[in-house]
């Protein structure tokens, strides 16, 4: 499974962005989707996950201004975040796992969200 995210860039505070990640290779072995994020000196944590059926598991960190979606058919996540603050400001990550709650073993390679004051 190789995981593809992009959208990442530089947004003023308040600002909106959506972020994708595409699925290729074996997808018949994904049933959750997820975004965590980091910052330097931090643990990685999650901000939405969202299962084949639709089903949402969201971060306490950005809950209520992220919206987590799925195409099934593009294989592709997307994930929706508005009224953003610098402390947004991570790599955020997209990965791919078994069950809602857990943490899979695929990885995308991370976009840079940055977002200035």
């Amino acid at each position: 499974v190789q995981l593809q995210a992009s959208g990442g860039g530089l947004v003023q505070a308040g600002g909106s962005l959506t972020l994708s990640c595409a699925a290729s290779g074996n997808i018949f072995v994904i049933n959750v989707m997820g975004w965590y994020r980091q910052t330097p000196g931090k643990q990685r944590e999650l901000v939405a996950q969202i299962s084949h059926n639709g089903t949402t598991n969201y971060g306490d960190s950005m809950k209520g201004r992220v919206t987590v979606s799925r195409d099934n058919a593009k294989n592709t996540m997307y994930l929706q975040m508005s009224n953003l603050e610098p402390e947004d400001t991570a790599v955020y990550y997209c990965n791919a796992a078994k069950w809602i709650g857990t943490i899979g073993n695929y990885w995308g390679q991370g976009t840079l969200v940055t977002v200035s004051s």
